[in-house]
């Protein structure tokens, strides 16, 4: 980055770009949309909306405000279904403390929806997903296995019970979470699980910390169904992408079967954050966490690195 004044970019796959504007102050800066994983069109728009705002938090900013980003099938669905997804972004909008002040929309002939979300942070109070140091606690604070969840929607084979479960956790703000973790001055590197899935943005934390990330398989939280339906094959395209890639990178104990591998890799739509945090800070962090409602699964720890950055996968071992 030429300009000094910018202080995140593209260099770390960081969640947000940061940008100094004095001394004390940061803009962080994200957008992001995609297409329905629900077929509930209100749901729709939290869920995309949480997912945008949710990189906000993972820098340890602030949010401020955000603009819509819709393409629209006009001569295909009814205009009261994009009035349903708007509704559903501007309450999640509200809830994150943030206005809708505008936005962009084009025609398309698919659904899309997200939002560009504007913050603030202290230069000095950046939470990234790098600095994560030997001894740090990793803690998670939502299950995996949204990936898999919808695609099951997709499918028409999800129950009843699995796609409000799934629609819960994609829609739940990490506002809490993210505040607590920033307020806490305790964590060394921060980030959302979302795409990449939990092994993708682990290994982008180990990488860029130059640590080993060990994580227990055993201590990582799934969301019901989703263990067994990734066992049946009912798995998106794009998590399977996820292992192929991360794989060189991973030293899986032989007790972890292909299915817990596929959920430590499935592509997460608002996942939760996973934090690297001092030892000897790590239980009030998560009493803290609890205080506000959030759970924090204590998921691996952070290593030396003698041979390299890498991530280490046991099942069983607590760390």
């Amino acid at each position: 980055m030429e300009d000094a004044r910018a202080l995140v970019g593209h260099e770390t796959r960081d969640d947000a770009a940061v940008y100094r504007l004095s001394p004390t102050e940061a803009i962080v800066e994200t957008v992001d949309f995609f297409t329905p994983v629900v077929d509930d069109p209100y749901w729709f728009g939290r869920i995309a909306a949480a997912n945008a705002f949710s990189d906000v938090w993972a820098m340890g900013g602030r949010p401020i405000f955000a603009l819509n980003l819709v393409a629209f099938p006009v001569n295909l669905l009814p205009m009261e279904v994009l009035a349903e997804i708007l509704r559903g972004g501007s309450e999640t909008a509200a809830l994150a403390g943030a206005p809708v002040l505008g936005g962009h929309s084009i025609v398309d002939p698919e659904a899309k929806y997200g939002m560009a979300v504007t913050g603030l942070v202290h230069p000095d109070r950046i939470l990234r997903n790098v600095g994560a140091r030997p001894g740090d606690q990793l803690l998670l604070t939502k299950p995996l296995g949204s990936g898999i969840l919808t695609t099951a929607i997709k499918r028409g084979t999800a129950t009843p019970e699995q796609i409000a479960g799934v629609t819960a956790v994609m829609a739940e703000l990490n506002r809490a979470a993210g505040e607590v973790l920033a307020a806490s001055g305790s964590v060394s590197a921060l980030t959302d699980v979302t795409g990449f899935g939990l092994l993708g943005h682990a290994w982008a934390m180990a990488e860029g910390s130059r640590v080993v990330l060990h994580l227990d398989a055993a201590r990582v939280p799934v969301q019901p169904g989703a263990l067994r339906l990734a066992g049946q094959d009912v798995v998106p395209g794009g998590s399977k992408a996820n292992l192929k890639w991360v794989a060189p990178h991973v030293r899986f104990d032989a007790g972890v079967p292909l299915p817990l591998r596929t959920v430590l890799a499935d592509a997460q739509t608002n996942g939760g954050l996973l934090a690297a945090v001092h030892p000897d800070r790590f239980p009030a962090v998560v009493r803290l966490l609890a205080d506000r409602g959030v759970p924090a699964f204590h998921v691996g720890e952070a290593r030396a690195a003698p041979d390299g950055a890498a991530l280490e996968v046991s099942q069983g071992h607590s760390p």
